[in-house]
């Protein structure tokens, strides 16, 4: 199994809160959750037990249907499984626990029992229509279960570079072209690769970039059949579908009727809260009087979408085509690409702050002329005041946006950053930095 951060925060669950939580491990299909779930369990537990919702035997089924006696209802268990539990001592995993609503129910009344723990996996926990007549527990300690980030994928390639690169940060100096182009290039090769655990291996092993894209494509065809069971219509997956374009057209918001071709209706509105619940994409909410406060000023009907992980972003980017030749990969990689694909690096940048913990913000307000908008890519609060990030692909020297904005709002603003692929540099206040240093701005911001 990959090295994962989440299996770290497994650990403190288990020291500080299985006593009185179990954990909900929560994400979108094929991150890893059942994986870490499994091999955390056999590492740090006596024995374990995984029942998993989406493929169970009718006999295992079974013995959930009473847990009226939590007595006979362990023993039955046991039985059935084949595997002996010791109180104190051993864990259940409850895989795809979106698929039986009446267990997640009883969660309660199994934390409360003490004698084993319990994790929970959901995927696409849109677990409103499951739950609706169930009582939702409040005994969950949640878990977001994010794609490999950067340093994830960095420990699986083998490449032992990423804490010289938070040395090479610190000193807040350029780096050289030579070494920068290169990791750059290493930087590009994770977004090429993505996130998922899946197409990570395959690149570990040594497969080409065809391999890795069919590998992804397999992964979004499984997304496109899980919107279909929810969504029959078909909306759901143009929703999903739409986002590579929608960002490419460089709009301030995303928007509905645009995807689904249709006026939005407010079954509109269910089916797209449904594809946010899906944690395939990140949602980031337009503010319209950036302050510390960043949440309180949002414009709930104006937002951006961008997809959870990177690499299947390049591969929906490039889906015109049946079959991906690894010439275009090898032109991404090589920064050859002739479109503007300045939309990419976006995404990147927003899995970045998702997974650092962030919540997404950007900002928009009109020029002079009342026509055309200013825009800042991201905000993020610290040091209680606000950051702006600007993203770029390649012209760092296009950014009156957030020169702009640093005027406009020049008391609340702490920081002020542009990521690119250029060297570390700055400007009066603003400070330039390649894209493979955001994690540590990030970390930075955090106080970490």
């Amino acid at each position: 199994m990959f090295r994962r951060k989440v299996y770290d925060a497994l650990t403190e669950w288990k020291e500080k809160y299985s006593k009185k939580y179990a954990v909900m491990l929560e994400g979108a299909r094929r991150v890893g959750k059942s994986t870490v779930a499994e091999e955390f369990a056999r590492n740090n537990y006596r024995s374990y037990i995984r029942i998993d919702f989406a493929n169970i035997k009718k006999d295992v089924l079974e013995v959930f249907e009473d847990i009226a006696s939590l007595d006979m209802f362990f023993l039955r268990l046991q039985a059935t499984t084949r595997v002996t539990l010791y109180p104190g001592e051993s864990v259940i995993i409850f895989d795809e626990i979106q698929r039986a609503p009446l267990v997640r129910q009883a969660i309660k009344y199994l934390v409360a029992d003490g004698r084993f723990s319990y994790i929970e996996t959901g995927s696409l926990i849109s677990i409103k229509r499951n739950v609706k007549d169930i009582v939702i527990p409040s005994e969950e300690f949640f878990i977001q279960v994010y794609p490999m980030d950067y340093e994830e994928f960095m420990w699986a390639v083998g490449n032992d570079t990423y804490d010289v690169l938070r040395e090479l940060y610190k000193t807040n100096k350029p780096v050289g072209n030579g070494a920068n182009r290169k990791l750059m290039r290493d930087f590009r090769t994770y977004m090429a690769v993505g996130g998922m655990p899946q197409a990570v291996e395959a690149y570990v092993n040594g497969n080409n970039f065809e391999t890795i894209d069919k590998v992804k494509r397999a992964i979004l065809k499984l997304y496109e059949e899980d919107f279909y069971k929810i969504d029959p219509s078909g909306r759901l997956s143009k929703m999903y579908n739409s986002i590579p374009n929608q960002l490419s057209a460089n709009k301030k918001r995303y928007v509905i009727s645009n995807a689904t071709g249709k006026r939005m209706t407010n079954k509109d509105k269910e089916i797209f809260s449904e594809l946010l619940d899906s944690k395939t994409v990140l949602i980031s909410y337009n503010v319209t009087d950036p302050n510390v406060s960043l949440g309180a000023t949002t414009d709930e009907e104006s937002y951006k979408l961008y997809l959870s992980d990177i690499g299947l972003f390049t591969t929906m980017l490039f889906n015109s085509v049946d079959r991906l030749h690894t010439k275009i990969y090898s032109k991404l990689l090589s920064d050859k690409l002739d479109a503007n694909l300045g939309y990419l690096y976006e995404n990147a940048a927003a899995q970045m702050i998702s997974a650092a913990g962030n919540k997404l913000f950007y900002h928009t307000w009109k020029k002079d002329d009342a026509i055309h908008f200013y825009e800042v890519d991201f905000l993020i609060a610290s040091n209680a005041k606000i950051v702006p990030i600007e993203i770029k692909s390649s012209n760092v020297n296009t950014h009156k946006s957030i020169l702009e904005f640093c005027r406009k709002y020049s008391k609340k603003v702490y920081r002020q950053y542009l990521f690119s692929q250029k060297d570390v540099g700055h400007m009066e206040q603003l400070s330039f930095k390649p894209l493979y240093m955001m994690p540590f701005v990030l970390e930075e911001l955090s106080g970490k």
